[in-house]
């Protein structure tokens, strides 16, 4: 089964030449957004995804501005909106050691180094300097946790396993 991944969803039209407004939900906007890459558009009333190549790609009010090349007035991207852009599995590039995708992260099992379990990473937040891993506790409740080398000691994609070593009050 092929697997396809999210890299943003295209909320609006920008102007009138053509430009579309994106939430990115990708850590690589520069590359999958740079011009000449494929893009694929899902619809949610359409089987069959569409093959976009990217024409100019700039950031505004944080969001990623994107045209794409054949598509030259707001007429032919307005009914886009709503469209979620994606990437095929084989459009992945190989990260450097301890770098991970997202998908990679969501669902892996957290636990101290004393082997403690913390809980489940649900979701993954962008904030700035370092990322933030949304673990939902045993509890029920979210535990935040930084992706920095003073709290993530180990990540181990293969086995879903996270091992942190918690900073004093990140786990009450």
């Amino acid at each position: 089964m092929e697997k396809w991944f999210n890299v943003g969803k295209i909320v609006n039209t920008h102007g009138i030449k053509g430009e579309v407004r994106v939430i990115s939900k990708t850590d690589f906007a520069e590359e999958r957004y740079a011009p000449g890459n494929q893009l694929y558009l899902f619809m949610p009333d359409s089987k069959e995804p569409v093959k976009l190549i990217v024409g100019t790609h700039r950031v505004h009010k944080n969001f990623d501005l994107l045209t794409f090349k054949g598509y030259e007035n707001v007429n032919e991207v307005e009914p886009m909106k709503g469209g979620i852009l994606k990437i095929h599995e084989n459009q992945l590039t190989e990260l450097e050691e301890d770098e991970f995708y997202f998908h990679e992260i969501i669902g892996c099992l957290v636990f101290t180094t004393r082997g403690e379990e913390v809980g489940k990473v649900r979701e993954i937040l962008t904030p700035g300097a370092n990322d933030v891993w949304v673990v939902k506790g045993k509890s029920g409740k979210d535990i935040l946790i930084p992706y920095i080398e003073q709290v993530v000691k180990k990540v181990d994609v293969k086995e879903q396993i996270i091992l942190i070593e918690p900073m004093e009050g990140l786990l009450s």
